[in-house]
């Protein structure tokens, strides 16, 4: 028997089903409620032994919390990715268009920061001639290659570096693809392992509005609106040049390959840009951005080696902050950079900054590492913008996170794993994200199931093909 309306759902006026309003929704609420509270904190009780700086440790906390959960979810997310495709080739073809895409587009930032700042001469008539930083020691190019290979298996999961997570999640796709039927219980294994990650990440997810909070407060008490002022020129330049690369560059790019309209994908994206912004870190949206992936039409081998490799490897607002910020400095140190000078140093700072793209302060740790390495007269200079560095991690962040997503659509439609038929049921609101499906689709079923219905979705793109 059929059940009415009033015992399964209510109808509005138009006889319509009212939808219902999910948690997450309050969550994001109570996120800009949060954010606001904290700039009113920030300005009220400011001063560097004021109230509102010791607030701090809260914002610190949730990004320990954030970060503690990426490594199981790209090693999961890439052994399923990589496991359940039939042949190791198409994985190959993925991950070469991943990496040379993301090579060419990080030169290309670079080149766009060096012109953008070559032309509008940050930071000169300051004088920073007393200004010191305390720079860890940095590496140079034979330890950053070294190090991608963990001490042991397992310490690839705890040391924090993500390209040995990545290294050791690939070999053991690999591993599990060679092994055939054999290698199903492990998949399936791994497929609830990676729901009981995700569901800590949720849980971990609701704290987001006290992490918010701390961190804007402590941001706002410790530099004030004077000290923001006062670097005004540097903020609005960075923040010009990466709108110009998303929207010009990434918009363009995407509706030339895919058709898809940018504007569109970044409406779908709304609430990963409202973590990404509240916590200055991209790595917050990373296991969203997974699920919306899937959900848009790309198919889960393409989301499972590009999204994580992207992380790593897709640097551009990084690109952009490192070259904007060392030209800053030097002109304001009164040593201005030659160009050959200039590309030596940045080459070095976007290979050191492979993994760390996603947390929030790295762009500044590799800032000052490059300086040291490179030019350590400059390193003194670093200090001046630690203050503002949180407000320019935003836009880094979201330019890095968008060059992922838009990145991950092309490189579905390159290897005809994209469904466009979904894409625009998806970006037209027609079949909008279920949040439970963070859960539900694609993170909890089995692996034979996972690779079921990879399978079929690759046969019809290629029927239709």
């Amino acid at each position: 028997m059929a059940s009415t309306p009033s015992t399964e759902t209510k109808l509005n006026k138009s006889g319509k089903p009212k939808k219902r309003i999910d948690s997450s929704h309050y969550l994001y609420m109570a996120v800009i409620v949060a954010v606001i509270l904290g700039i009113i904190v920030g300005l009220a009780w400011g001063g560097p032994e004021g109230f509102a700086v010791s607030l701090k440790p809260l914002g610190d906390l949730f990004i320990a919390l954030i970060k503690m959960m990426i490594a199981p979810i790209i090693f999961c997310t890439i052994i399923l990715g990589i496991g359940s495709i039939a042949k190791a080739a198409t994985v190959g073809k993925i991950g070469g268009l991943a990496l040379g895409y993301f090579l060419i587009m990080s030169t290309f930032a670079l080149g766009i920061g060096l012109v953008v700042g070559n032309m509008i001469h940050p930071g000169e008539g300051i004088n920073l001639s007393d200004a010191t930083f305390e720079a860890t020691e940095s590496a140079d190019t034979k330890s950053f290659l070294l190090g991608i290979v963990p001490t042991t298996l397992f310490s690839s999961l705890t040391s924090g570096n993500i390209l040995q997570t990545l290294l050791v999640a690939l070999i053991a796709g690999f591993a599990l693809q060679r092994m055939g039927p054999a290698g199903k219980p492990i998949l399936d294994g791994l497929a609830h392992v990676q729901a009981l990650v995700f569901r800590i990440l949720i849980m971990v997810m609701w704290l987001a509005p006290i992490g918010a909070f701390g961190a804007i407060a402590a941001v706002v008490g410790a530099t004030g609106i004077q000290a923001v002022i006062s670097l005004f020129t540097l903020m609005a330049a960075f923040y010009i040049t990466c709108i110009i690369f998303i929207v010009v560059i990434l918009g363009g790019l995407l509706k030339l390959v895919t058709g898809v309209n940018l504007f569109k994908l970044m409406r779908y994206l709304g609430r990963e840009y409202l973590l990404i912004v509240s916590t200055s870190s991209s790595e917050a949206a990373l296991p969203r951005l997974i699920a919306k992936m899937e959900h848009l039409g790309v198919s889960k081998p393409v989301v499972g080696v590009t999204v994580p490799t992207g992380y790593s490897f897709n640097l551009d607002g990084t690109a952009i902050y490192l070259t904007m910020a060392s030209l800053f400095i030097a002109n304001a140190l009164g040593q201005p950079l030659a160009l050959g000078e200039q590309i030596g140093l940045l080459l070095f700072m976007i290979i050191a900054s492979k993994g760390a793209a996603g947390v929030s302060g790295a762009g500044l740790a590799t800032l000052a590492a490059g300086l040291q390495a490179h030019a350590p007269q400059l390193v003194g200079g670093v200090g001046f913008i630690v203050g503002i560095d949180r407000f320019m991690s935003e836009a880094r962040a979201l330019t890095n996170f968008t060059g992922n997503a838009v990145a991950t659509v092309m490189i579905g439609s390159w290897t005809k794993e994209l469904d466009r038929v979904q894409v625009d049921r998806v970006l037209d609101k027609l079949e909008p994200f279920d949040e439970r499906t963070m859960l539900t689709h694609g993170h909890v079923s089995a692996a034979e199931s996972q690779r079921t219905a990879e399978q079929a979705a690759q046969s019809k793109v290629l029927e239709r093909a």
